[in-house]
């Protein structure tokens, strides 16, 4: 008769079926957060992918609760009051954020979550949640960012300037995330594959810190 008297077995459960993952993806401004969340959704990755709250007004073709939660002014300070929101910023005279209650049932529901935020809001999340598993999309090269934030709909020549200052700011501080996944032009699903070989590797872990909200 064998025993396990050491527990050995018992420790390789949460390997067995790991806790979830909080994906936090991160980067400049016209990096692609955005297309690497969708192309996530389309090749059917379990995820819970969380909505973002804004109180700026939709762009041509984006969908409430799809793109974002598109509020009142009004609406998102009163749920910054009432400690609502998870983590939240002004940027660019607009709110951004995002709510509590959605990545809490879906951590408690074993359920992988993934968000995209501006690289101030990882920042804050990095804090308030050890473990938290935070990528960092690069583009691969100046000349790329440029082009992209140029073919932004909506965004006048003086948002463009103001927004790519920001973004060479930003990418000065991919530093402080765990991972860095270059998107390169034509290749949205290798930083999709990237991104998810991370997350395996991040659930084999031995020094791995569960997240809790």
């Amino acid at each position: 008769m064998y025993s396990d008297s050491h527990g050995v077995f018992r420790r390789l459960e949460c390997f067995l079926e790991p806790p979830p993952v909080l994906l936090v993806i991160s980067g400049p401004s016209g990096v692609g957060k955005d297309s690497v969340l969708n192309r996530m959704r389309e090749l059917g990755y379990p995820f819970h992918f969380v909505v973002t709250m804004t109180d700026r007004a939709p762009r041509p073709g984006e969908v409430d609760g799809v793109d974002y939660w598109f509020v009142s002014t009004e609406e998102f300070e009163h749920m910054v009051e009432h400690g609502e929101m998870f983590e939240y910023a002004r940027v660019y005279g607009q709110y951004k954020g995002v709510p509590k209650a959605q990545i809490r049932e879906a951590l408690a529901g074993g359920r992988d979550v993934a968000m995209r935020v501006d690289v101030q809001g990882a920042a804050t999340i990095r804090r308030r949640v050890p473990g938290t598993l935070t990528v960092f999309l690069a583009p691969p090269s100046l000349d790329v960012l440029v082009d992209r934030l140029r073919r932004r709909s909506g965004d006048s020549p003086e948002q463009i300037s103001r927004r790519l200052q920001t973004a060479l700011a930003e990418m000065e501080r991919m530093q402080e995330f765990k991972y860095v996944v270059v998107n390169r032009e034509g290749e949205l699903d290798r930083a999709v594959k990237d991104i998810m070989a991370i997350i395996q590797a991040e659930k084999c872990r031995t020094d791995r810190v569960v997240p809790i909200i």
